[in-house]
């Protein structure tokens, strides 16, 4: 129900432990609120709405181990946490071309794409069909109200100082999977010497994936959003960006993190 309401929620489930307490759901709310019950001790449900809770933060769906303390009956339990969580946001800044076709990129990996301008004229609907959302409003104060979390993309492509040093001076500081702007080298030096200005740290300045994307010799819109793209999922992966051909690390790297918006059923 709550994933037909497009709302996050995680549901609990003991896989290993004493018979009586196999497969009692425990339903977990982002706000760390529950209902339901394992069956054992009510200390048992909190620590596991916790680590549930962990779990549904981060979206993902996975095993857990609670210990003999936590479980409160004298031994280890597995948790099975199945998260359900709507698709992880990309909000694009920019109306321009190189904003289109990331739109539609973004559409393609499952996100829930913004785009926001703060020009009308350019920030319209008819030119970015594919947006689930088209926003006018100065980036910085969109996104200072804006519901982001751990798996939210920030795409800036304002190349525009008065927008982009407010907006990234906050993005830097949010706890968002990626930040991203575009630019030349000397506009990535000279922006980030206004954001040292404003005093954006070297820890925070060390978040910012810029110049934006993969080095793929990118040159129309649509090949640079496949850079952008790719950096992303390779940041979200744990990728190195190189080509497979001649390596020796693996194809696949186990993040823990599953597929975007999957709900896994166990019979």
């Amino acid at each position: 129900a709550a994933a037909a309401r497009g709302e996050a929620a995680a549901v609990a489930r003991i896989t290993d432990g004493p018979p009586e307490l196999l497969g009692r759901p425990l339903l977990v709310r982002p706000d760390g609120s529950y209902e339901g019950g394992l069956g054992g001790h009510p200390e048992l449900d909190r620590t596991a709405a916790a680590d549930a809770r962990a779990m549904l933060d981060a979206g993902r769906t996975g095993s857990v181990t609670v210990g003999a303390d936590g479980s409160r009956c004298g031994r280890p339990l597995t948790l099975l946490v199945e998260s359900s969580v709507p698709p992880p946001r990309m909000i694009v800044f920019g109306a321009i071309d190189f904003a289109s076709a990331l739109v539609r990129a973004g559409k393609f990996l499952g996100y829930h794409v913004t785009l926001c301008d703060a020009r009308p004229v350019f920030a319209t609907r008819a030119r970015f069909p594919e947006a689930d959302e088209v926003v006018v409003d100065w980036p910085h104060r969109y996104l200072a109200t804006a519901d982001v979390d751990a798996r939210t993309v920030l795409c800036v492509l304002t190349h525009d100082a008065k927008f982009d040093v407010p907006l990234l001076e906050l993005a830097l500081r949010l706890p968002v999977g990626y930040v991203g702007a575009m630019g030349s080298r000397r506009t990535h030096l000279e922006r980030n010497e206004r954001l040292r200005e404003v005093g954006v740290t070297e820890l925070e300045l060390a978040r910012l994936h810029s110049p934006i994307g993969l080095d793929l010799g990118a040159r129309t819109p649509e090949e640079t959003a496949l850079s952008i793209v790719a950096e992303i999922v390779a940041e979200r992966r744990g990728g190195s960006g190189l080509s497979l051909k001649g390596a020796h690390t693996p194809i696949h790297h186990e993040t823990g993190e599953p597929p975007t918006a999957v709900i896994t059923s166990v019979a």
